[in-house]
């Protein structure tokens, strides 16, 4: 799974990254990224790409109670073209979830320890991610969720399960703005190809999604 992130980035690097002409107000560099709190996304229209901060955990456009998004914050890429909640997303709701790192906790003997984990060869990414319109009378949302896999040897090392990250050549045509079929969106994921990955451990800080800052992605010193 995908539990929690970073995208520590300053605006004009994110922009240029990703061919965003301007980043929403909301906007700030952040440590330690939790479910329920609003993530940049980037979805691409007829007339262009549009960056903007929806929800971390998707809440269905028929959901009757948006709770449902704490349990929502991951969609399984192997089914998610099956599942009613993601089926119709698959085909004509996907986006880009940047980022610059996770977080994953790693057994040890001692407990769980908390990694840092992103690209060898690049700062900045994207989860390929799936996103709705939740609305009513009252409340309107715009919510996502991230695609998760199997975990690959370097991750196994970790966790069992890892978040697809788009390799950079692949972005576009991730968010092309197309109906796909929820079963070519299927094998697009599946065909990925997964780019080396390196790690450190962190300090149990970053465990408190209260906590934020410097010291969450600080490498913890061994004794």
């Amino acid at each position: 799974m995908c539990g929690r992130y970073t995208l520590t980035a300053d605006e004009q690097a994110i922009m240029e990254e990703f061919g965003i002409e301007k980043l929403v107000h909301e906007y700030e560099p952040r440590y330690n990224i939790a479910p329920g709190q609003k993530v940049l996304a980037v979805i691409q229209t007829r007339e262009g790409k549009r960056a903007g901060m929806m929800y971390w955990g998707l809440v269905p456009s028929w959901a009757k109670d948006p709770q449902i998004g704490y349990k929502m914050i991951n969609a399984r890429s192997e089914t998610a073209h099956e599942k009613p909640s993601f089926k119709r997303l698959m085909a004509e709701k996907r986006c880009l979830i940047i980022a610059d790192s996770f977080y994953e906790w790693k057994k040890t003997e001692s407990g769980k320890q908390p990694v840092r984990i992103f690209p060898e060869n690049r700062s900045l990414f994207a989860f390929a991610g799936l996103w709705d319109h939740w609305k009513t009378e009252d409340e309107e949302r715009f919510t996502c969720t991230i695609l998760t896999q199997e975990a690959n040897e370097f991750m196994q090392q970790v966790h069992h399960r890892m978040p697809v990250i788009l390799p950079k050549e692949q972005q576009e045509q991730w968010i092309e703005p197309v109906k796909w079929s929820s079963d070519h969106a299927h094998q697009f994921v599946e065909q990925l190809t997964m780019e080396d990955l390196d790690a450190y451990s962190v300090s149990t800080y970053v465990n408190a999604a209260k906590n934020e800052g410097p010291a969450c992605i600080e490498p913890l010193v061994e004794e």
